[in-house]
């Protein structure tokens, strides 16, 4: 299995976010946990380890509006001359907002403090000087593994860093700043009719909004209940879609401590959709933090519920590009991840 992935990744690093009642912690979003998984995947014998090709930036504005992507390509320098006119000169800044547009206000600021806050829905997303190059090639990680589909490839693995499904048509969230699976789903949409089936212990909201009034790309997301954890606002069973989009969008959300046969149950009523569905091509956003220790989940899933979980995917034989999304359990990180892929490895 090919799998697609760049070192450039390690240029971002937060050193903290901002966590449950405001306590400030080290970013569980870090480098590491690519780390895990790389080396776990180099003690396979199926993993082939290969750079991104480079995409213009055309794929990226079919998915996310120009004027957001101007603010990802600019808002550090932004950021920078802002703090050098308060006298601030730290090289070591973060972008990172203290005001929010209340349900979103269609006024767009002129003051990078404020675009910070219209542009993001939490504190996951603060932008350094690398954020927007580091962003750009994770999405072309994933377009590269769409790529690799058409040339008939049964399955690739694009382990992208950061994470993608959280970030919408106009806004980041959730360490999320481009969408990587919708920007490969649209890629591929030219070609014929797309799946994506989120597999993340959180609601892949971003996705959800980029496809909502879409026909051309089935979007699934099986999660943990918003009404109990992140993102809260989305992720309900009665968002199937809007306009030509109304009934293409599903949600399966999940109690607090699900395990796996009660898992598997929400998984085969969405890959019955796939099939309904007949897809040309099939994307699985993944997220290792449906595993029952990973410090930002409440699932009970299993290292075997993940090989299990990759068994059914894969069992319908589709051409298949599974994206990395989350998982913060950076001993079994890599491990789990293996299992789920090995799956599709043993494809013949």
């Amino acid at each position: 299995m090919q799998v697609i992935y760049s070192d450039t990744h390690r240029k971002h690093h937060p050193s903290i976010q901002i966590f449950g009642g405001g306590e400030k912690v080290p970013s569980f979003e870090s480098p590491e946990r690519l780390d895990s998984i790389v080396t776990a995947l180099k003690q396979t014998d199926w993993a082939e380890l290969r750079s991104p090709e480079e995409f213009e930036l055309e794929h990226i504005l079919a998915v996310h509006a120009p004027d957001y992507v101007e603010y990802l390509q600019n808002a550090f320098n932004a950021w920078k001359t802002y703090k050098e006119n308060l006298g601030e000169t730290s090289q070591n800044s973060f972008v990172m907002s203290d005001t929010f547009p209340p349900r979103r206000s269609n006024r767009k600021p002129t003051s990078i403090v404020a675009q910070a806050g219209y542009y993001s829905f939490d504190l996951c997303c603060p932008i350094g000087a690398d954020t927007y190059e580091i962003a750009v090639t994770s999405a072309n990680c994933a377009l590269t593994g769409a790529k690799i589909l058409q040339t008939g490839e049964k399955s690739t693995f694009a382990l992208c860093r950061p994470p993608g499904h959280h970030a919408g048509r106009d806004f980041a969230g959730g360490y999320c700043y481009l969408n990587n699976v919708a920007i490969a789903a649209k890629y591929l949409s030219n070609q014929g009719k797309v799946a994506i089936l989120d597999i993340d212990y959180h609601a892949g909201n971003g996705t959800q909004d980029i496809f909502y009034s879409s026909s051309d790309v089935l979007t699934i997301s099986i999660h943990a209940d918003p009404a109990l954890d992140y993102p809260y606002f989305v992720g309900y069973a009665d968002e199937t879609g809007e306009d030509a989009g109304q009934g293409y969008h599903h949600n399966f959300s999940l109690s607090l401590g699900t395990g796996d046969d009660e898992y598997f149950q929400s998984l085969e009523k969405a890959l019955e959709l796939v099939k309904k569905f007949m897809p040309k091509y099939f994307l699985i956003s993944f997220g290792a933090d449906i595993f029952q220790s990973d410090p930002l989940g409440s699932f009970s899933i299993s290292s075997e519920g993940l090989l299990e979980i990759g068994t059914r995917i894969s069992s319908l034989n589709l051409p298949t590009l599974i994206v990395m999304e989350g998982g913060y359990n950076v001993d079994t990180l890599g491990l789990n991840t293996c299992a789920m892929l090995s799956a599709f490895a043993r494809r013949v």
